[in-house]
């Protein structure tokens, strides 16, 4: 559900990082970037109003107001949200990647 609500407002390179083992702060992380700072923006938006319609998890978003990266923690999931040149200089792929990455459009997360 959350990667189709990124993908309906066209959420672009879209991977998950299976975080099981490595962090009791979630299981899953969803990293995603838009072209904007207003189209990152719309992206978390609507992907904060469909966690809450399916779940009833307290949602938490930060970075909302300038839009370069937004963090929604959804509980068992974490959402970041980048412009490119911010994903590629913070480079979070990297730091949680232990050969666990898998391409979003196989995976699939339930909350």
């Amino acid at each position: 559900m959350v990667i189709s609500s990124l993908e309906e407002f066209k959420a672009q390179d879209i991977i998950k990082i299976d975080l099981e083992g490595k962090t009791s702060m979630a299981d899953f992380m969803l990293i995603a970037s838009g072209t904007s700072s207003r189209q990152i923006r719309a992206i978390a938006e609507n992907t904060v109003t469909a966690i809450k319609k399916s779940s009833n998890v307290n949602v938490n978003i930060e970075g909302l107001n300038q839009g370069d990266w937004v963090l929604i923690d959804g509980g068992d999931i974490i959402i970041h949200l980048f412009r490119p040149e911010v994903r590629e200089f913070y480079n979070l792929e990297k730091m949680w990647q232990v050969g666990s990455t898998e391409d979003a459009s196989t995976a699939t997360i339930e909350l």
